[in-house]
């Protein structure tokens, strides 16, 4: 069987994501790419498929250059709402380290959700942050991305074997 020219490459907003030792196998398993992407460079496993990305300090520039890249076959994990829905508008499929997708169905209410939360704190009232992050949230994330490589895969078989006959 021939590679596809068209491979996935997993983008890891790093800062602060706690699943990244999880991608990394996943991935290595897999033969996926992944980009780890922080404003400075941080540790990653010592293997070709694993690339570290020092997108600079700026305030938006790790986001600026996932967004820039991750498109259609790619998958992005993230806890930031407004990269999330970047991505889903580039045609990426996006995951947040909890295992919760971020779709185009979704994002609009997430990032409503989102910007009340923070004009809610900016006016002084007390919302509490998010929930700690459990290991029901690590083995849901793990599954997710274990779907999303397979779907991701199957609709590549399906346009491959259809663009043949």
């Amino acid at each position: 069987m021939m590679p596809s020219q068209n491979t996935s490459r997993i983008y890891v907003d790093a800062d602060a994501c706690p699943v990244k030792d999880e991608i990394y196998r996943v991935a290595i398993r897999h033969g996926l790419s992944v980009s780890v992407v922080a404003g400075n460079y941080i540790r990653v496993p010592q293997d070709p498929l694993v690339e570290c990305v020092a997108a600079g300090s700026g305030m938006d520039a790790a986001d600026d250059w996932i967004a820039a890249r991750a498109g259609p076959g790619d998958i992005v994990v993230t806890a930031d709402i407004p990269l999330a829905s970047r991505c889903v508008k580039s045609g990426a499929d996006v995951i947040a380290p909890n295992g919760k997708p971020f779709t185009e169905e979704s994002i609009g209410m997430t990032l409503a959700v989102r910007n009340l939360m923070t004009d809610l704190r900016s006016s002084g009232e007390i919302t509490g942050g998010p929930r700690s992050f459990s290991p029901r949230d690590r083995s849901t994330f793990l599954s997710t991305l274990d779907q999303t490589i397979r779907r991701i895969q199957r609709r590549r078989t399906d346009a491959a074997t259809t663009g043949q006959g």
